[in-house]
């Protein structure tokens, strides 16, 4: 069974995201939120590079993440800067809290997890029913534009402690019908030229169509739905490779 954001991938998310980078998300999502009085959830927190600067700003942000690694991460990231959010570790389409959110954001993609639609649906239900009246949905995705099986890719970065990190991914599964890849991505931990760690992991990632994940929207009963491209808002996409994002509000 592969390992999913596990130790070793986790150390590369939080050494390749760090806290303090943006891809113009974190203007755009501290911009979106900056009237926010309630409380906002982040599904899929990570190692915290989105919900530390909106802490930082005053807005009082919630986190949770499947992984117990990216959460250690996050809990550490926030305690050097003074910040103490609530982070638990749950699942998108079945946490469950006695609570209801101003708005639930889901940046840099990471909905496109939930490579099964059941799962994407029920998210999306989840996520209605944890909005207040009036409640705001922001979440991102990106096309796919890479299906090519087996072409490998490979990265390195310098570990905190002075080894070296390397990862080596393939896509090894196609979906077409169901509109998912399975890419096979292997870490490996080198300290003066000898391994010392490996760790493989199994990543899905979904795709879907501009208007298709707008009407999947609406039909969950989401309105006023804006689609915005590369963090430039109300701009309607033109390229494939902009990252998408949809707001949208929940009426009750």
């Amino acid at each position: 069974m592969l390992g999913y954001y596990s130790k070793l991938s986790s150390e590369v998310y939080d050494l390749d995201k760090y806290i303090g980078l943006s891809f113009g998300d974190v203007e755009f999502y501290s911009d979106r939120l900056a009237s926010c009085t309630g409380n906002i959830l982040e599904p899929g927190v990570g190692t915290g590079r989105i919900l530390i600067p909106l802490l930082e700003k005053g807005l009082k942000v919630d986190g949770f993440d499947v992984s117990e690694e990216m959460l250690k991460i996050c809990r550490n990231n926030c305690e050097k800067r003074g910040l103490k959010p609530k982070l638990f570790k749950g699942k998108m389409e079945s946490f469950s809290l006695d609570a209801e959110y101003e708005a639930i954001i889901i940046p840099t993609g990471t909905f496109l997890l939930l490579h099964k639609r059941e799962d994407s649906i029920k998210a999306l239900k989840n996520f209605f029913s944890h909005l207040s009246n009036g409640g705001m949905l922001i979440v991102d995705i990106f096309l796919q534009t890479e299906v090519s099986t087996n072409k490998i890719s490979t990265r390195k970065w310098e570990s905190k402690s002075g080894g070296m990190i390397t990862l080596e991914d393939k896509i090894v599964e196609v979906d077409h019908v169901n509109q998912y890849t399975v890419s096979h991505n292997r870490y490996e931990k080198w300290d003066n030229g000898k391994l010392i760690q490996t760790e493989l992991e199994r990543f899905p990632l979904r795709w879907y169509g501009i208007e298709e994940f707008k009407m999947i929207l609406e039909q969950i009963g989401f309105e006023d739905i804006i689609i915005s491209a590369d963090y430039k808002y109300g701009q309607y996409p033109t390229d494939p490779t902009q990252v998408i994002t949809f707001e949208a509000i929940v009426k009750k």
